[in-house]
């Protein structure tokens, strides 16, 4: 059975980076959205048990995205995906629920790494 994953970002260039450095071969039904509204709606729905979130996008940024996750109590593993890698930002992230954070532009090797030490790959 695939698993579904959301690759939550407002530039359409980052969304298909993030989709090309997936492992393949990974059994997944990807599903996509241009930011924080959709990307929530798309997890009461059930599209994602996996998602990569962008922290900046517009609507809801993905702090507000994690924020009603845990909130609503829906279970989804979440990665960040995002330039900003200071610290204070990766800390809120963490803090929000998020389970790694992986700095843009995304490689394969470190979003397989990743997946292996959460145990869904």
């Amino acid at each position: 059975m695939s698993i579904p994953v959301l690759i939550a970002d407002d530039s359409a260039m980052s969304r298909k980076i993030t989709m090309r450095a997936l492992p393949p071969g990974w059994n997944v039904e990807i599903s996509q959205a241009c930011d924080g509204a959709e990307a929530l709606e798309a997890c009461r729905q059930g599209k994602a048990r996996i998602m990569f979130l962008d922290l900046t996008m517009p609507v809801m940024n993905g702090y507000q995205v994690l924020a009603m996750l845990k909130r609503e109590r829906i279970d989804c593993l979440v990665i960040v995906v995002s330039a900003d890698v200071q610290p204070k930002a990766v800390e809120r992230a963490m803090a929000l629920g998020a389970a790694a954070f992986i700095k843009k532009p995304v490689k394969a090797e470190e979003i397989a790494k990743v997946l292996e030490e959460l145990g869904v790959l």
